[in-house]
């Protein structure tokens, strides 16, 4: 029965493109252990039961929108504008979802959903970069590989999660895990920040989020994610048209 359910959930891939994926991910798996142990820290320290940021982690598994998401729900900000907030955070992974569906569009739906789940953007971009120039897309290669980073990736981010949170009350708030939670999405975003677009959408962001402190129920925070996504998207298509 463990047979059929794997395979089921899995598509087929040979053991050494796994292996591969697993190293090419493995010297990530410290920084991503970092941020997933300050994410765990922050979400218990920001009022979270532990059962309820346990659930967060398996369940959303996205640490840029649980911390996006963390100032919101201590605030008691109606559960509308936080989903709304996560799903604006997480909207580069439509992105990836479309770059990578001639990969992906021809395994059945149970296996695209779980490949969804796991992806995430190291993952994505070590994908993208080592089978951008293969002529053909959905091989048992492809997978083999993607699977081994994505497990890894996967790990890596629910075991530092889970001890953050199993530690996080042994911290006090006045040491700064916010702020460090903060600084860990940060050195993560400044890599992505690599085309005009981007870096006009975050600056945008970042002044208006400043601006914006003293909305009511932490809408700022919305208010500046649309607006900074609307200059970089703007922006990207007037470049392209140009």
């Amino acid at each position: 029965m463990m047979r059929r359910t794997r395979a089921h959930l899995f598509a087929y891939c040979p053991r050494e493109y796994f292996d591969e994926g697993v190293r090419s991910m493995a010297p990530l798996s410290l920084a991503i252990g970092v941020w997933g142990l300050v994410t765990g820290v922050a979400m218990v320290n920001a009022g979270m039961t532990m059962p309820g940021a346990i659930g967060v982690t398996l369940f959303v598994y996205a640490g840029s929108a649980q911390l996006a998401t963390l100032p919101l729900l201590a605030a008691g900000t109606p559960l509308p504008v936080v989903w709304a907030t996560a799903l604006l955070v997480n909207l580069r992974f439509v992105i990836f979802s479309a770059a990578s569906r001639s990969y992906f569009m021809r395994l059945p739906w149970q296996q695209r959903l779980v490949a969804g789940y796991l992806n995430g953007d190291l993952g994505f971009a070590l994908f993208s970069r080592r089978f951008a120039d293969d002529p053909e897309r959905g091989t048992p290669e492809q997978y083999g590989y993607f699977y081994g980073g994505a497990i890894t990736n996967w790990g890596a981010w629910q075991v530092s999660s889970y001890l953050g949170i199993l530690i996080g009350g042994l911290f006090p708030t006045e040491w700064g895990f916010e702020l460090a939670a903060s600084l860990a999405l940060v050195a993560v975003l400044i890599p992505m920040a690599n085309k005009f677009p981007a870096v006009a959408g975050i600056v945008v962001t970042g002044v208006l989020s400043v601006l914006t402190a003293d909305m009511p129920m932490k809408l700022g925070l919305l208010v500046s994610v649309v607006a900074g996504g609307a200059v970089a998207v703007s922006i990207d298509v007037w470049r392209s048209r140009a």
